[in-house]
């Protein structure tokens, strides 16, 4: 059975749907336990990583249960249930695991904060400098080595395939390109798809991906997997680097993975933030909403992207160029990219 990345990321939404629909689930109380006991069974059933992450760092989701349900008190604030709450899905260590309420949403953010920022504004805007394109949420140029520069901001901004054959034809008198993902912490899975259809002239294996057909931690689909088809406007045919850094989350990890797969096609710059699960949403007894990962996606051989993907050549900025208002990671790409064109 194959599928196109799109279609195929819907029909997955659809089939987590029904799923989560069927499972049979205790009804719990809108108390303080209850909540508590609510949340604790949805991650239990439904999250996807909890195999996984008891194999990467010792995840006892039990033993998370013992130790925080000591926390819970029958005349406990929403604050404090909300504080106990926030503590406990930290320990799933996944950025995208929100929980929602009226007053604050719980967050992981200890996923990058650990790694280089391998990113500056300030010196991003001296290589656009005021003479750059915008085509719609596309900042591209020309540097003056002839290497085009695209700088994406977000997957949540809509590209459209007019904007990405514009732009194509006018980096065309390029050598090579490099694609800046650095910084995007995600969006629309659609606009990742569009931008990678236009580096590929074949059907390429992307990846695969499953999802939960039971409450079992175990309980998954065999792996589906998921193609690229190439776009049928303008196509880039010259080398490529996409840079990154380890706020390069969610629907930025992924499209990272699916240039990876791709010919002619070079990662520059650390690793990646990760965040591969797709979301899923479900309600608290109280009305809080919790967001959470409930299908794995892995790469062609099989590897989880939960926790990044790692850059094809290394780099963090220096404080050296930075002090120069030189982006190592940009100067890496440009040295690349010019070596390739020899």
């Amino acid at each position: 059975m194959k599928h196109s990345h799109g279609l195929f990321h819907t029909l997955f939404y659809l089939l987590t749907l029904g799923l989560f629909s069927c499972i049979d689930a205790e009804t719990y109380n809108d108390s303080p336990r209850g909540n508590f006991e609510a949340l604790w069974h949805t991650i239990d059933e439904q999250y996807c990583f909890l195999d996984y992450k008891a194999q990467e760092y010792g995840l006892d989701w039990d033993e998370v249960h013992e130790r925080y349900s000591r926390d819970i008190v029958d005349n406990m604030t929403d604050k404090d249930l909300f504080n106990v709450f926030d503590r406990m899905l930290a320990e799933l260590r996944d950025g995208h695991v929100n929980l929602y309420t009226g007053f604050d949403v719980a967050r992981y953010w200890d996923w990058y904060e650990d790694y280089p920022k391998n990113f500056s504004d300030s010196i991003q805007r001296i290589y656009l400098g005021k003479d750059y394109h915008i085509a719609s949420g596309l900042k591209y140029k020309v540097l003056d080595d002839n290497i085009g520069y695209i700088y994406y901001e977000s997957f949540s901004d809509a590209v459209g395939n007019g904007n990405l054959s514009d732009m194509l034809q006018e980096l065309a008198i390029c050598k090579g390109l490099i694609i800046d993902v650095r910084n995007n912490s995600g969006g629309q899975l659609t606009n990742a798809d569009r931008i990678a259809a236009r580096f590929t002239n074949k059907k390429v294996l992307t990846g695969y991906i499953c999802h939960k057909t039971g409450p079992g931690h175990s309980d998954f689909s065999e792996p589906y997997p998921v193609y690229l088809e190439p776009s049928g406007s303008v196509r880039w045919q010259k080398p490529v680097c996409v840079l990154t850094n380890r706020s390069s989350y969610s629907a930025t990890n992924d499209f990272v993975n699916t240039m990876k797969q791709l010919e002619n096609i070079t990662i520059v710059g650390d690793r990646t933030g990760g965040g591969s699960g797709l979301p899923f949403s479900s309600e608290l007894p109280n009305g809080w909403s919790i967001r959470f990962s409930a299908s794995p996606m892995y790469d062609p051989q099989m590897n989880h992207l939960e926790f990044g993907i790692d850059p094809d050549v290394q780099v963090d900025m220096s404080a050296d160029d930075m002090r120069r208002g030189k982006d190592t990671i940009i100067e890496t790409a440009r040295r690349i990219l010019n070596e390739k064109a020899l």
